[in-house]
């Protein structure tokens, strides 16, 4: 990935050298030599990845490259944060002269002098192996063929061809169990290789909602992978039953089970099942109710796991592989998902199916290889190279799926290399969030910035990508189709692993990695020996809590260089706030995640020193009682979550300053004139996303009403009343008149009647609306809309909203467009093609 770090690392020279900060200056002519350098082997690096596994020589120079580049970046940032200090205390000629400034400035200026000569005496090396000159390409560096072709989701992710068959016979074997109601729990096996698609099919049948419903009580998906405990199976069933089961004893897991089984019918998934000594699995079933028809079904790859669990052989599944015809079909849906899904190229059919005949009918391949195509130009001339690739990659792995996979890794953009090694921190099966990956890459600069786009949208741009190439799957979407959460194919995993592990991003086993992720068994000794660390995730399972000792959570501030530190869903020994009082210490972090941590009462005093942070997440902090007003000075700033922080009653006078937030999330305006009331929102005009959380009428004064009117740039807001008091804040509400936003919230809306500005004239541009919990009962006349003009609304939403009455046939009249509408517990809607909206509902998609 040296090509992905010198990428970023040219992307903040060229930023910092536009800055003029005075060490920068100072040593501009040896960091302009140092770019020109890197820019002309920018063409080599592109295919270094595929070089380096060729050549074990070039695979050496470009670890000493890479450790160089890490290194100036580091004298990069030092230059910056000297400027920034020299800046704020200057004594004028003085502080030039001072022993401090000359020892930095000697030894700064020699070390990068040093670093030239090294990757200059690196680049003759590369020209003497390669038989000729590096030659200068503009286009490898400024950016403009790097971004991403694709901003967001453009085909559906959970399609599936091939497999009708597959499903129908795992689908029938249950509904035959369930009505026999056998006494034993019957056991189905989905057998076969890696990639063929056998947790696909488990999914397809898991998630036949009405169906399944009709015949199982109980669903349970256990994802077992290959590093488990029979503690953690037992943890992850109670998660699926609705028990958090946190602090139970690992002795009454089981009971619990039983309890929340017995006397229904239930279906089990153990998914992706590796080892033979499954004992675990007999004590598990053993404790657990039969009769009724219940089921388990087991995907392995290896048949006698599913034997030793109790399969019988007529009732084990073996997946084929896909047919031509399928292959082509399903490589199709997703190389041309722009042109619905059909191959209009006919210069790019023939090569088109070469490399789909290389997959060997693996979907798993099938979709990575049609993932990097929707990826690239429709230009016969690209899709012949990297069938070439293609071909070369099987001579040297006949592994047709790890083939595919790291070709895709091959062909990725730079910054999205980064990006995608990011996921090697994480473990087997573990569900992430979008928010969290996207929070990391914008904190250490993954995240690459043209043509005035926000950090956040960049950061969202990166994370479609990756999806788009099916390099990662989607896991949770919100009702519009907003990825919330994400996970890794166990194949992809192995892969990225093994890139990480190579590349010293991160490594299990080594000091010299950058980056390292916080779990419960975690090397504490290990960690607090390397001192080049850049990033510190959490990256515990859902469910799961880190517990951090003492010693541990000092030693985190003695990390100099940390560009990330997050320690979300964490519990310390003692407050955070002690533990942490060194924090300030950090002067490079970007990216400061403390959700969900406990005991957080207030953050440490030398917070204000982290004058570098442009992400900090406190949100699910129920402890937090106050942010210091410090904060205030943070001017980069950029994302601020307090959100769901029951304790914080306001935030700081003077947040307004904060000129550069674009997403604030948990907004508690002040009741009194000692925090910073709703009017400052004014001057917040660069916020995309807005989150507010308003209870009382006092705090929206009358001239604050029109707090948001210039508030151009915001996209996304959510208003959440939960715990509200007194019916004046319907009037003010009323008055909040929201500018043109693209998604819109209303949580806990105290009043009988919506809003008079929730109409389609006030708000032309809305494509999503989701209303939940509240007294609404009914819709202001404007809401549907006059003189033609009707709503461009595309998804709604209506949740637990009791007195609503609405009517479908009135509702699809005013809102034209609706493509999906999710409801769900709303008995008074009058005949919406929703089964039981009254209860739990579902789901309606236009055909």
């Amino acid at each position: 990935m040296a090509d992905a770090i010198v990428s970023v690392f040219l992307e903040k020279l060229l930023n910092t050298l536009a800055e003029e900060g005075l060490y920068v200056t100072k040593f501009r002519e040896q960091f302009e030599k140092l770019q020109t350098e890197l820019q002309l082997m920018q063409c080599f690096l592109k295919d270094a990845d595929r070089l380096k596994r060729k050549n074990d020589t070039i695979n050496k120079v470009l670890a000493v490259l890479r450790e160089l580049i890490y290194e100036a970046e580091d004298i990069l940032a030092d230059c910056q944060l000297q400027s920034r200090d020299d800046a704020l205390f200057s004594n004028g000629c003085l502080t030039c002269i001072s022993p401090r400034v000359l020892h930095f400035k000697h030894q700064n200026g020699k070390r990068i002098n040093e670093i030239i000569g090294e990757i200059t005496q690196i680049k003759q090396n590369i020209q003497s192996l390669l038989g000729g000159a590096l030659l200068f390409q503009p286009n490898a560096i400024n950016g403009k063929d790097q971004m991403p072709r694709w901003s967001s989701q453009v085909y559906d992710h959970t399609m599936v061809v091939g497999l009708e068959a597959d499903t129908k016979k795992i689908k029938d074997w249950l509904f035959e169990a369930a009505r026999e109601g056998k006494q034993e729990i019957l056991a189905i096996g989905v057998v076969g290789m890696g990639g063929l698609g056998k947790t696909t099919i488990a999914q397809k049948v898991f998630n036949i909602e009405k169906e399944i419903d009709d015949h199982f009580d109980r669903r349970m998906w256990v994802s077992v992978s290959q590093t488990f405990t029979e503690e953690q199976i037992m943890r992850s069933m109670l998660r699926n039953l609705g028990d958090a089961s946190v602090g139970d004893d690992a002795n009454e897991l089981l009971k619990k089970i039983n309890q929340y089984l017995l006397g229904k019918r239930y279906l089990i998934v153990m998914d992706d099942v590796w080892g033979e000594d499954v004992a675990w699995w007999g004590r598990i079933s053993q404790g657990l109710p039969k009769g009724n028809g219940s089921c388990v079904i087991i995907t392995t790859r290896n048949e006698r796991v599913s034997r030793k669990m109790g399969v019988k052989e007529t009732r084990i599944h073996r997946p084929k592989f896909l047919n031509k015809d399928y292959s082509w079909l399903l490589f199709q849906k997703i190389a041309f998902a722009a042109s619905e899904g059909q191959c209009i190229y006919p210069d790019l059919e023939d090569v088109g199916k070469e490399i789909v005949d290389k997959c060997e009918g693996l979907p798993l391949a099938i979709k990575a290889v049609g993932g990097m195509m929707l990826c690239k130009a429709s230009y016969y001339h690209e899709w012949r190279r990297i069938a070439d690739h293609f071909r070369d990659e099987l001579a040297e792995n006949d592994d047709s799926v790890m083939a595919s996979l790291q070709l895709s890794y091959d062909e990725l953009p730079p910054y999205l290399k980064s990006c995608f090694l990011s996921f090697s921190l994480y473990p087997e099966d573990c569900v992430i969030t979008k928010q969290q990956v996207v929070h990391w890459w914008i904190g250490e600069g993954f995240v690459p910035l043209r043509s005035g786009r926000s950090s956040t949208d960049a950061g969202e741009d990166c994370f479609s990508g990756l999806i788009n190439r099916c390099l990662i799957e989607v896991v949770d979407k919100t009702y519009n189709g907003t990825i919330l959460t994400c996970k890794m194919h166990d194949m992809v995993r192995e892969l990225v692993i093994k890139i990480a592990k190579d590349d010293a991003f991160s490594v299990t086993n080594k000091t010299n990695c950058r980056h390292s992720g916080i779990t419960n068994n975690m090397d504490r000794k290990q960690l607090t020996a390397n001192p080049k660390l850049r990033g510190l995730v959490s990256t515990t399972k859902s469910g799961e809590v880190n517990k951090i000792e003492s010693s541990t959570a000092k030693k985190l501030s003695e990390f100099r260089y940390l560009r990330v530190l997050d320690v979300s869903k964490s519990i310390f020994e003692l407050p955070i706030g002690s533990l942490l009082f060194h924090i300030g210490s950090l002067h490079h972090l970007t990216y400061l995640s403390l959700s969900n941590t406990h005991p957080l009462i207030e953050l440490p005093a030398s917070f204000e020193k982290l004058t570098n942070l442009q992400i900090l997440d406190l949100s699910y902090c129920q402890n937090l009682r106050t942010l210091p007003h410090n904060l205030i000075t943070l001017s980069k700033l950029k994302v601020l979550d307090v959100s769901n922080c029951g304790s914080l009653e306001c935030l700081p006078k003077g947040l307004g300053r904060l000129s550069n937030l674009e997403v604030l999330l948990g907004f508690r305006p002040a009741r009194s004139s000692h925090g910073c009331c709703i009017g400052e929102l004014r001057n917040l005009t660069r916020l995309r996303i807005l989150g507010l959380h308003l209870t009382h009428a006092d705090e929206v004064e009358e001239n604050e009403v029109n707090a948001m009117a210039n508030l151009r740039d915001l996209e996304n807001l959510s208003i959440s009343c939960f715990d509200s008091h007194g019916s004046d804040l319907t009037a003010k509400l009323d008055k909040l008149p929201p500018q043109q936003l693209y998604e819109l919230s209303l949580k806990f809306y105290p009043g009988k009647m919506s809003p008079a500005w929730l109409n389609p004239i006030a708000l032309p541009l809305l494509k999503y609306l989701s209303i939940s919990s509240g007294n609404l009962a009914n819709v202001n006349q404007n809401f549907w809309g006059y003189n033609n003009i009707v709503w461009k609304i595309q998804g709604l939403m209506l949740e637990s909203l009791s007195d609503l009455e609405l009517e479908w046939p009135m509702l699809q009249e005013a809102m034209q467009s609706l493509r999906i509408v999710n409801v769900s517990w709303c008995p008074e809607l009058v005949s919406f093609p929703i089964d039981d909206v009254g209860f739990r509902g579902g789901v309606w998609i236009k055909g």
